[in-house]
């Protein structure tokens, strides 16, 4: 690799579970979206990864919410790649379906698997939350052909090797295209862990061809982050996954965050690409907006 290899950098906005209370640069309005994509997109990301808020910050899954965000974000910054997540516990699928399918993004998230999903606090000696994610073989192939019939591509989120090693249903009916997109997810408890030799492992199984990259939960992220520029890998950051730069600072938002990502890419030797180069590199036609 040299410095011409370019290294697609995503912002995860909000996440669906975060609140102002905990980092008051979370958007719960259109507006707020905006600006936390504009200033992600200064600092060098090529796509935003978004789960949709009312006005007043409670987690939702309708279409003129997720319209609303995405107008906000695309007059703030017009060339950036749209990843909507779909991920939810105990809403249903064809609600998580219809966004998709009326909004089209660019990019949807396909959970791969399904799973304990849990958080533990020494201090509390207790869980600070625990859930089944659950991720059933019957969804995934709806989410997949939904995602097929309408131009958008799957990125992939695989928790353990397991998820990444579930493609071959979905490679089997035709609803995958290459080059297929991976994000490897350490840290959550449940799945596997942040562990860079974890992170080798799991890359080592995505297929030959296609892309992938990190997502790293809480500040064990720069360290994944590192790893995964210097194997080759792109990245995620935002404040969905941790609130914190590298030496432990407070971030004052996402660009912060996204900023700290790109120096790390670029301190592996690597350059950030461009909305437009992420496109090439994902197999994503231009669109005119982008031009």
């Amino acid at each position: 690799m040299a410095f011409s290899d370019p290294c697609v950098v995503t912002c995860a906005i909000s996440g669906a579970v975060t609140t102002k209370q905990q980092h008051d640069a979370i958007p719960y309005t259109p507006e707020e979206y905006g600006k936390e994509a504009r200033g992600a997109r200064d600092a060098g990301a090529a796509v935003v990864h978004i789960h949709a808020r009312t006005p007043d910050g409670t987690p939702t899954w309708e279409v003129e919410h997720y319209r609303a965000i995405t107008d906000a974000i695309l007059e703030a910054a017009p060339d950036i790649i749209i990843n909507y997540s779909t991920g939810a516990v105990g809403v249903p699928l064809e609600t998580r379906l219809r966004f998709l399918r009326e909004l089209k993004p660019e990019m949807g998230a396909l959970n791969m698997g399904s799973m304990n999903y849990a958080k533990w606090s020494n201090s509390r000696d207790d869980f600070v939350f625990n859930f089944i994610f659950e991720n059933s073989f019957d969804d995934i192939m709806a989410f997949v052909e939904t995602m097929h019939d309408n131009d958008i591509l799957p990125e992939m989120e695989c928790f353990d090797v397991g998820h990444v090693e579930s493609i071959e249903p979905l490679v089997a009916k035709g609803w995958l295209r290459e080059p297929m997109q991976f994000s490897l997810i350490l840290g959550v408890l449940g799945g596997i862990q942040a562990d860079p030799r974890n992170l080798a492992h799991l890359a080592s199984r995505v297929p030959p061809g296609s892309n992938w990259e990190v997502i790293g939960i809480s500040r064990d992220q720069w360290m994944l982050i590192a790893a995964a520029a210097s194997l080759g890998g792109n990245v995620r950051a935002g404040l969905e996954d941790n609130f914190y730069l590298a030496n432990g600072d407070l971030a004052s938002g996402n660009g912060a965050l996204i900023a700290q990502a790109v120096s790390i890419v670029e301190a592996q030797g690597r350059r950030t690409a461009t909305p437009n180069e992420a496109r090439e590199l994902l197999g994503l036609p231009i669109p005119d907006r982008a031009r």
